[in-house]
């Protein structure tokens, strides 16, 4: 099978589409680049088709070396005969090829091995050939000083017999499937840890069975995790009626001592060998499939959680808020500069609210602050209520923004680059002022998994959680445009073809020449080379540079169609950038060429009638609940305004202004069968719950959206 058909029955995608993509790929066009600027060549797919097909061939390739190794080990050991060759050749299923290994995979000794170094594989033959026979005499024939007894020699015959049924393909193929069918995930407590306190979270998986294939994959990832940690047992099992008797079907074509002797074998290679190899495999299947739905989970909330509304280029005041160690303030420039920080103490023990009222007016006055943003941590409902009681000279908006990895930004070291001489509860404060400011150009500084949205995050394949939130980020930030003269080392090395040392060596670029006035300048930028101009460069903005199309998403390969276009209306290109009227009398079909086709001119004109226009919603401030404080004001039947803050396959978690977030189960989204979450809710999003549930003991609370 070529890599084509494979990567079309996994994608049901064309083969044109297909190959002009791996053509792009192999070029070393990036994802979000062909996505946006090749959509004639592959018929207008977007970036997840785009993924699929370069995840697709990747899993040919990994199948390919797969074979590559099964062919070489055996050929080293003398077995590999031209049909061998041929079934491994044409086999693209990973379970299959392993099947076909496993007779001459290396591997420990076996009890099978052993018999076999005893002389006993020709009595295992003979009893597979079902003919009628004494046993015990049958066995006397192979007796030596190593196999001294008749018992000895039918047991050795057996361990090879059961070895010889594991191996068979077609009851492990078949086998298979009835797992992955009928398959029950069973749990119980583990000895001596019931009434252990850290094990009540799982409780409910202390004598737990049902169906692995109707399991949702949170809660296979939850059982999973408690089994990690030593609080439960668990298994995957299937019912040996409907295993044995599909076995002994297949195996036992005759009755009497010998069809005895095979049923007895056959229970034994179940037992040791099949059923743990079945049962672990399609445990891991689960265990890959319930990963990818929390990793999709957490790739769609991270999504969100970048491409959140910014405030914009504001001066901003922001607040970590604190009671004893007091609040930290720091106050920012419209480019998120540091201008000035301080602390204030309005909240006990010091309570000194009278000074805190006094800076934090003089500083909203001499920097001229248009917004202030408290982060959502301890103290922060309090500090909101103070910082809306003070009598500002001008009309400030405020927001309360997560401050969700903001502690690990500050010590990180892109933190202590850029601050060098502040500590980290002023790094941390600027953090919270920033992704007010601008959500993904401040969190793309966070590892993601630190950022809180998402379930199960540390329990998935880490591996592909980082491939995946990494092209999330990626996907964000290309989608947005990055300022190429303000964009911090973080944002650039996510744009396309730019990566971590290349974003380097452009600030440093920046920092000795000054602010780029042109896109073309980045071809100064020491090892930048011509594809990594092409990969990039329609991603990067320059405000008020010397090419007003430098600031928006056409590609500098498109300028000189942009400039024909213009003369053939009779206008300079300034003038056509923005002017709907004349970009609606431009035929496109005068344009299209062998390089250049519809969609790609569409996008153009499209661009051009909007140039640079941010994707994203501009921030609204919220209001919490004034007489929602602390867990004790809580009710059951409240209606109360919140945000949503995360959201996982069960359901969502809303903001209502305390420490404890409230669970909407996907059962209380909204009347009628919820299948995705997403479908309903989005990240931060504003919605009204009504409290359906306060559990004082576990400091939880439960809502419903359906009022």
């Amino acid at each position: 099978m070529t890599n084509i058909l494979f990567i079309k029955n996994q994608t049901q995608l064309t083969e044109r589409a297909i190959e002009h993509t791996l053509e792009l790929l192999s070029e070393g066009c990036t994802i979000p680049f062909i996505a946006r600027y090749r959509k004639d060549k592959t018929g207008n797919l977007d970036e997840v088709a785009i993924e699929r097909i370069a995840k697709a061939q990747n899993e040919y390739d990994n199948i390919c070396k797969r074979k590559e190794t099964i062919l070489s080990s055996i050929e080293e050991q003398g077995k590999l005969t031209d049909e061998l060759r041929k079934r491994i050749e044409t086999s693209f299923e990973l379970n299959e090829l392993e099947d076909l290994y496993l007779p001459y995979k290396k591997r420990r000794k076996t009890k099978g091995d052993v018999a076999k170094e005893n002389g006993l594989e020709p009595l295992a033959k003979q009893i597979m050939a079902q003919r009628p026979a004494d046993l015990s005499s049958l066995a006397s024939r192979y007796l030596s000083d190593k196999v001294t007894t008749e018992a000895e020699a039918l047991q050795g015959a057996s361990d090879i017999i059961a070895e010889w049924i594991n191996e068979n393909m077609f009851i492990r193929r078949t086998l298979r499937k009835v797992f992955q069918r009928k398959a029950l995930i069973v749990t119980e407590v583990a000895k001596g840890k019931a009434d252990e306190e850290e094990a009540q979270k799982y409780s409910q998986y202390f004598d737990w069975n049902e169906s692995l294939a109707k399991a949702p994959s949170h809660r296979v990832l939850a059982m999973l995790r408690a089994e990690k940690e030593g609080f439960i047992k668990m298994k995957v099992q299937v019912d040996t009626e409907e295993t044995l008797p599909f076995i002994e079907k297949n195996i036992i074509k005759s009755s009497g001592e010998i069809a005895d002797f095979l049923q007895k074998t056959i229970k034994d290679s179940y037992k040791r060998l099949l059923e743990p190899s079945i049962a672990n495999e399609t445990l891991q299947e689960a265990k890959d499939k319930a990963d990818n739905k929390a990793i999709a989970v957490f790739s769609e909330n991270l999504s969100q959680l970048l491409l959140a509304a910014p405030l914009g280029e504001k001066r901003i005041l922001a607040i970590d808020p604190g009671y004893r160690t007091g609040c930290k303030v720091v106050c920012l420039d419209e480019k998120g500069d540091l201008l000035h920080h301080d602390v204030i103490y309005p909240h006990a023990p010091q309570q000194d609210t009278a000074t805190a009222t006094k800076k934090l007016r003089t500083m909203v006055a001499q920097y001229k602050i248009e917004a202030i943003s408290i982060g959502n941590g301890t103290a922060s409902r309090e500090t909101e209520a103070f910082v809306k009681s003070v009598a500002f000279p001008q009309s400030i908006e405020i927001f309360v923004v997560s401050e969700a990895g903001a502690s690990v930004y500050s010590a990180s070291k892109i933190a202590r680059e850029e601050f060098p001489n502040e500590d980290v509860t002023v790094r941390g404060a600027v953090s919270i002022g920033r992704r007010l400011s601008d959500p993904l150009a401040e969190l793309v500084k966070i590892d993601p998994k630190s950022i809180g949205v998402g379930q199960y995050q540390h329990d998935v394949n880490q591996t592909l959680l980082k491939e995946e939130l990494d092209t999330t980020v990626m996907r964000c930030v290309n989608k947005v445009g990055v300022n190429l003269n303000t964009a911090s080392k973080s944002l650039l090395s996510y744009v396309s073809g730019i990566g971590d040392k290349m974003a380097e060596n452009i600030v440093a670029y920046r920092s000795a020449n000054g602010a780029f006035n042109k896109r073309e300048a980045l071809k100064k930028v020491p090892r930048l080379g011509d594809k990594v101009y092409q990969q990039a460069v329609a991603f990067l903005r320059i405000k008020e540079g010397d090419n007003p199309l430098d600031n928006s998403a056409v590609h500098p390969e498109a300028y000189p169609i942009v400039h024909k276009m213009a003369k053939d209306l009779g206008l300079p290109t300034e003038k056509l950038i923005g002017n709907k009227q004349a970009i609606a009398t431009i035929d496109i079909q005068k344009y299209i060429s062998d390089e250049v086709g519809v969609l790609y001119l569409k996008d153009v004109l499209k661009e051009l009638e909007k140039p640079g226009l941010d994707p994203r919603q501009a921030a609204k401030a919220f209001a919490f609940d004034p007489n929602v404080k602390t867990f004790d004001d809580v009710r059951v039947g409240m209606v109360l305004p919140g945000i949503v803050n995360n959201i996982t396959a069960f359901g969502c978690f809303v903001d209502i202004g305390l420490k404890e977030s409230g669970l909407v189960h996907i059962s209380q989204l909204k009347d009628g069968y919820v299948s995705d979450v997403n479908e309903v809710v989005k990240l931060h999003q504003q919605v009204e719950v009504k409290v359906t549930e306060v559990d004082e003991a576990r400091h939880r609370i439960s809502l419903s959206m359906i009022l």
